[in-house]
């Protein structure tokens, strides 16, 4: 949840891309100059410096030596979106753990380029900070709190989540909130605590292959749902399949949806949760990419809309602060004893020291200007990516314009097997994760998920060339 107003930087930034988008300011443009800018908006030269800067990274602008910025062309990108599915209506029976197990041990080594993988570069995480972070905690930690934090999680770090929430305008009970290991202890819980054996589960399609692990785990049914790359569910579609089956949960990624970086409008996400709350439908919110918004202002969670305790939100710090430390939560409305119990009976408690450590950091004040400076970089290297992509990949290939995040997904033409890609990729050293593995029937087997969230990681750009280049041999 955004802690903080936007900057006077973004504020600016947001208010040049919208004079951009309503044609205010046309490709070929320049903009107004750093001391005009100043005078008129009452701001500091660092101040436009860094909004040109932000706007730059996003390739809106550029700069010209000697000349200033100018609106950079939009050219229509010669990939275009890829193609929302067409899911069958049926429930599957779930089996792609051996296939993922299969694919992800081999982006272990690393030496292989990891476009498969699905954390951006450690450099990108304030590790040394956290580390000091957790140091002082440790020296300051009492004996009772070893016990007292145990199955709900530690109180000071309970208490920072909840006031993030309440700033992004989520008031939680207090007693509501959960912390895991990961967010993928959170997922589960919550999946656990509303369906049974055989019951059925509505996901994305496509959708994030750890869903579909955890569904075949349980033994629930999964029926996909079309999902737009650009607006997510399709909520059409969706009320459909609630009249036809008798749904047990939903789970849902309505911001940055992993694989395809949709973003859920925010009146959509209302209409989702009420369509949902009028069937008594539970919703599992996969929020684990909201911090990663490549706009102004975070995107509000479904939970925003929650008037009847049916949506169970669940995150992590793991893809915006501290990969390895496995801190998630879950905000899981009416289902939050059965989540604590179900927590209590499984990992009973979350490790101690790395809570402490996120929340000593958290009270430092200096996580939102990391979000910030994490988002401009992502930004930035997917923008670099896509450009990549369409010089090197085959005619025919679409591709996401994520509104944030480090994913890319790419449609390839039907007649490239991205299974078959990937296993040539692997062969010179570069991961990837083939669309089958986002699907419960393995549908998407000309589509390609690419992590891009490797700034400064000189072997990516040659590999991007190098994978449009395999995939151009093998039409």
């Amino acid at each position: 949840m955004a802690d903080d107003a936007p900057t006077r930087y973004e504020q600016l930034a947001h208010d040049m891309s919208q004079a951009i988008r309503e044609g205010l300011l046309k490709a070929g443009d320049r903009l107004p100059s750093v001391r005009d800018t100043c005078q008129r908006r009452g701001v500091s030269p660092s101040t436009v410096f860094q909004a040109y800067g932000l706007l730059e990274a996003r390739g809106v602008i550029e700069a010209r030596p000697r000349s200033g910025y100018y609106v950079r062309a939009q050219k229509r990108p010669l990939r275009a979106t890829p193609l929302a599915a067409v899911p069958r209506p049926e429930a599957t029976e779930v089996a792609v753990s051996a296939l993922a197990f299969e694919i992800l041990e081999s982006t272990r080594d690393p030496k292989v380029v990891p476009l498969g993988s699905a954390f951006p570069a450690p450099h990108l995480f304030p590790l040394d900070e956290l580390t000091r972070a957790g140091a002082r905690a440790m020296r300051r930690i009492r004996p009772e709190q070893i016990t007292t934090a145990l199955t709900v999680g530690d109180e000071g770090l309970r208490q920072a989540l909840r006031r993030r929430y309440a700033l992004q305008g989520v008031p939680l009970a207090a007693d509501e909130l959960v912390i895991t290991n990961g967010a993928m202890e959170a997922l589960n819980l919550c999946l656990q605590a509303v369906t049974r054996p055989g019951d059925i589960v509505v996901v994305e399609s496509p959708t994030f292959y750890a869903s579909l692990q955890a569904l075949e785990r349980l033994g629930l049914r999964a029926v996909e749902v079309a999902t737009d790359p650009r607006e997510g569910v399709v909520l059409g579609d969706l009320q459909r399949l609630l009249d036809q089956h008798e749904v047990a949960a939903c789970w849902f990624m309505p911001n940055l949806q992993n694989p395809l970086g949709s973003l859920m409008p925010t009146p959509a996400k209302r209409a989702l949760v009420e369509l949902l709350a009028s069937k008594g439908v539970p919703l599992i919110e996969d929020d684990v990419y909201g911090e990663l918004y490549a706009d102004v202002r975070r995107p509000p969670p479904a939970k925003a809309f929650d008037q009847a305790g049916h949506v169970l939100h669940c995150a992590s710090f793991s893809k915006c602060l501290a990969p390895g430390y496995r801190v998630g939560w879950a905000a899981a409305g009416r289902y939050a004893q059965q989540v604590l119990r179900l927590k209590m009976m499984t990992s009973l408690a979350t490790s101690i020291p790395p809570q402490l450590a996120i929340a000593d950091y958290l009270a430092q004040g200096s996580y939102d200007r990391h979000l910030r400076q994490l988002r401009a970089a992502l930004s930035a290297e997917q923008q670099r990516a896509r450009r990549l992509i369409e010089r090197y990949f085959p005619a025919g290939t679409r591709v996401t314009l994520a509104a944030g995040g480090y994913f890319l997904w790419l449609e390839l033409p039907g007649d490239i097997d991205a299974l078959e890609l990937h296993h040539r990729a692997m062969s010179v050293g570069i991961s990837t994760a083939p669309g089958v593995l986002f699907s419960a029937d393995r549908r998407f087997t000309h589509h390609l998920r690419l992590n891009v969230g490797h700034p400064g990681d000189a072997r990516v750009d040659p590999a991007i060339r190098t994978l449009g280049q395999l995939a151009s041999a093998m039409r």
